[in-house]
């Protein structure tokens, strides 16, 4: 019982949550599904693990069905996508530049989001504005740093006013995304907010049904929950982050066992 205050109390210590109140009030939160989840969610990992026990040994550098490197894979496809992608409309609609993704090509772990804000669109790297600085947060909290894993969108384009992508140009971009995955092979995929986990699960499910479950998903455990940027706006919500990262935790520590 201690050992489990000790770790909630280092978490939101860690997202910056400073003190509490004993208000019942303070521990109802919005209801998520009335406030569209568009970011990622926090959490954070009390004990400090050796790298190596979250990472584990990577039992191959290959790609599935062939002998090309992961980060080879990557690298190909990302000029397949090319700099100026205009497979959809969103080439036409003011997006600066094509996000495709950023990482360790042999990540155990791969976080999945819905599309490059414009903090995003203006880098070329997925999140990287305020709720990327949150997701690091995260990833950090378990202790991985975000050149160990993998991060990268449904879509690669920036939406104008950062709207949700649309069903034509989903069509167009996620088969990259699956590709993506495929090359990764990761162990554990973390789709980030409503509209990440309702395109790979091909639900319209509200994520508010969909987090604290799990998924087989393309070889890896899809684990769905809170967007960071929504976390932003519903920081008691990353209580229920917390508990999604302790899975992803849990999960990755049991694999690399012997």
């Amino acid at each position: 019982m201690s050992n489990d205050l000790a770790e909630h109390l280092k978490y939101f210590s860690e997202i910056g949550v400073s003190g509490v109140s004993r208000d019942p009030a303070w521990r109802k939160r919005t209801d998520p599904a009335s406030a569209s989840p568009a970011g990622d969610a926090e959490a954070a990992s009390p004990e400090t693990l050796p790298v190596e026990t979250l990472l584990g040994p990577r039992v191959t550098e290959t790609a599935p069905g062939g002998d090309v490197k992961a980060d080879t894979v990557l690298a190909e496809l990302k000029v397949e996508i090319g700099p100026d992608c205009t497979r959809c409309k969103l080439a036409g609609l003011g997006r600066r530049q094509v996000v495709f993704g950023v990482g360790n090509p042999r990540a155990r772990l791969m976080f999945v989001g819905e599309a490059p804000g414009e903090d995003e669109d203006k880098q070329g790297e997925p999140f990287v504005g305020r709720a990327g600085q949150l997701l690091t947060k995260i990833i950090e909290a378990i202790s991985l740093s975000r050149d160990q894993v993998y991060i990268a969108n449904v879509i690669k384009c920036r939406p104008p006013g950062n709207r949700n992508p649309e069903p034509d140009e989903v069509a167009a971009c996620e088969p990259f995304l699956f590709r993506q995955i495929d090359a990764v092979r990761p162990r554990v995929i973390v789709a980030l907010g409503k509209f990440a986990t309702q395109c790979l699960l091909r639900t319209a499910d509200p994520i508010t049904r969909l987090r604290g479950k799990e998924f087989e998903y393309r070889g890896a455990t899809l684990i769905p929950t809170f967007h960071p940027a929504y976390l932003l706006r519903n920081p008691p919500a990353k209580r229920e982050v917390w508990e999604d990262m302790k899975k992803v935790r849990a999960i990755l520590q049991a694999d690399s066992r012997p």
